[in-house]
């Protein structure tokens, strides 16, 4: 395995989103959002459960209308995945997805009204136990404070986030977390460091229109690499338009490279040149698809020719090396004498991966057994 120093995390407060840790040093959280009209109840369950298959931990559902509330309430019913409603402005909404059942509201206190809505909004949150998240976007400041600083700063993010957490420290109400989120990467990164050092709240965060699945997978990997390797971040979302499914493995991807959270498989894989004995590239792509339900924590190397592959294999959990026409096989390190037909290389690595993530499984089970007891 390969060694070192680990990231020293910023301490926060730590909330409860459903049954959901989120801040307090716990696993970093990864969330996505639906897609789906939030009205079309079955659409919007089958996408929450195709999320809950590759690992969401959160899902987040927009609530724009009284007549999505009441899909909520329905699509609440069907699932026990977290859910977080999204809402603007209408304090009607939250009060209603609050009494279906709703784990999280993501609702900017200052953007409800009166003092007597914001009010009624966080005593019901406070009742129900139920966390706020202020989201705060550089693509929809405040008019004042574009006014004031002339563009989307750093300081007029802060600035904006910090208008709406006072609101809730004047209410004495601590459980929530805060993003603020911008498109362009330095002004993201800087608007995070500033909020870290302002309050102990945990903070969300992502990369907003970070773009399609290429370009914002790249942007919100340095964006959130850079935060995160600093121990800024207790949840995040990767926003990409795109299936919401791609978010969370991107999210899961970035976790695994920074080795902040490991699920499911780590597929180290060569670039590729003449040397290569079989199709890497098609190999590792079909396999990539055939096991997304494996959360077991591994890494299988897929190297095409003798000269790294023996290096990456002896430090994988799975290995192969390519050769004429068989290939080596290499299982926790050591080289087995079976070898893997290159014509059927990728049933015969499912089977073997498959067997190794349930052995790994059982005794994960033992030994949380043996704890307990």
């Amino acid at each position: 395995m390969h060694h070192s120093a680990p990231i020293t995390r910023r301490k926060s407060k730590r909330i409860y989103v459903g049954n959901v840790p989120v801040g307090g040093l716990a696993p970093i959280a990864v969330q996505s959002m639906t897609n789906t009209q939030t009205t079309d109840v079955s659409a919007t369950v089958r996408q929450i459960k195709e999320l809950e298959r590759v690992g969401v931990d959160i899902v987040r559902v927009s609530v724009p209308t009284m007549e999505a509330a009441e899909a909520f309430k329905l699509i609440k019913q069907q699932l026990t995945l977290p859910l977080v409603a999204d809402i603007h402005f209408d304090y009607r909404i939250a009060l209603k997805v609050a009494e279906y059942g709703v784990d999280c509201l993501r609702i900017n206190p200052g953007n409800i009204g009166n003092k007597r809505r914001i009010r009624s909004v966080v005593d019901c949150a406070r009742d129900k136990n139920i966390p706020i998240r202020i989201g705060v976007n550089a693509g929809s400041l405040e008019r004042k404070l574009l006014e004031k600083y002339g563009a989307p700063t750093p300081e007029a993010l802060l600035e904006s986030a910090m208008r709406h957490v006072d609101i809730l420290d004047q209410l004495n109400f601590d459980a929530f977390k805060v993003s603020v989120k911008a498109s362009d990467v330095f002004l993201a990164i800087q608007s995070y460091r500033l909020l870290a050092s302002r309050i102990d709240q945990p903070l969300h965060l992502g990369i907003t229109e970070a773009g399609g699945v290429r370009s914002g997978a790249v942007k919100s990997a340095i964006g959130l690499g850079i935060l995160l390797s600093e121990g800024i971040g207790d949840t995040l979302r990767i926003s990409l338009a795109a299936d919401p499914v791609e978010e969370v493995k991107v999210g899961f991807d970035i976790l695994k490279s920074l080795r902040i959270r490991e699920r499911g498989i780590n597929f180290i894989a060569c670039p590729t040149c003449a040397r290569q004995e079989f199709d890497v590239i098609s190999t590792v792509n079909m396999l990539e698809q055939r096991l997304e339900d494996v959360v077991t924590p591994m890494n299988v190397s897929i190297i095409g020719c003798v000269v790294n592959g023996p290096g990456e294999a002896l430090i994988a959990t799975i290995g192969v090396t390519g050769g004429y026409k068989k290939s080596g096989f290499y299982e926790d390190g050591v080289r087995r004498r079976e070898r893997f037909d290159n014509e059927r290389m990728i049933d015969q690595l499912e089977a073997k991966i498959r067997a190794k993530s349930a052995m790994l499984e059982s005794h994960n089970r033992i030994a949380i057994n043996l704890i307990d007891k």
